[in-house]
């Protein structure tokens, strides 16, 4: 293989890498969905460890029996308003796909679970911002106090790379 073919091959999986979408499991496990022990444990905290483009996912799990996942408005999401969500999943796996930038708000369907924190804003990052693993970190939503901090390696973040893969091996197949 020619050094040109190596360097078009190179950029080719790098750009592939920026431009994955990713699944992110909300909280990092499947038991994140709860009313937070303790405000240090807040999702908000979670989520500000992460960087969200535009076409991630955000995947809930829990316990259908007794919650529910609510994507509102800011406006219900500072109330806890449960009335008029935007969406709602009740099936116990939730899927929101993020298609926009900017902020998204979720809050727990189940009584009282809201005001107790188990409630989430997720800010996606603007187009112009998309390279991932960047160095500056995610902006954090207005709502929580605390300083942002920068992703580390031992963020708690279960990431799954959507697409491309298929397409990188298929081109590494042509060039070789």
């Amino acid at each position: 293989m020619s050094s040109s073919s190596l360097v078009c091959l190179t950029l080719l999986l790098v750009s592939f890498t920026i431009s994955e979408a990713r699944d992110f499991l909300v909280g990092g496990d499947d038991r994140a969905w709860r009313v937070p022990p303790t405000t240090n444990d807040s999702l908000n905290r979670w989520a500000e460890k992460n960087r969200f483009q535009v076409g991630d996912s955000l995947v809930w799990k829990y316990d259908a029996a007794k919650d529910s996942v609510l994507q509102v408005t800011r406006e219900a999401y500072l109330s806890c308003n449960r009335s008029s969500p935007v969406a709602e999943h009740r099936d116990g796996m939730a899927v929101v796909e993020l298609h926009r930038s900017g902020a998204y708000y979720f809050i727990s369907g189940a009584e009282g679970a809201c005001k107790q924190g188990e409630k989430l804003i997720v800010v996606v990052m603007s187009e112009r911002h998309s390279l991932r693993g960047g160095l500056a970190p995610a902006p954090g939503p207005t709502e929580f106090e605390g300083p942002a901090v920068a992703p580390t390696s031992g963020a708690s973040m279960t990431v799954v790379l959507k697409s491309g893969v298929a397409a990188a091996l298929l081109v590494l197949g042509i060039i070789l």
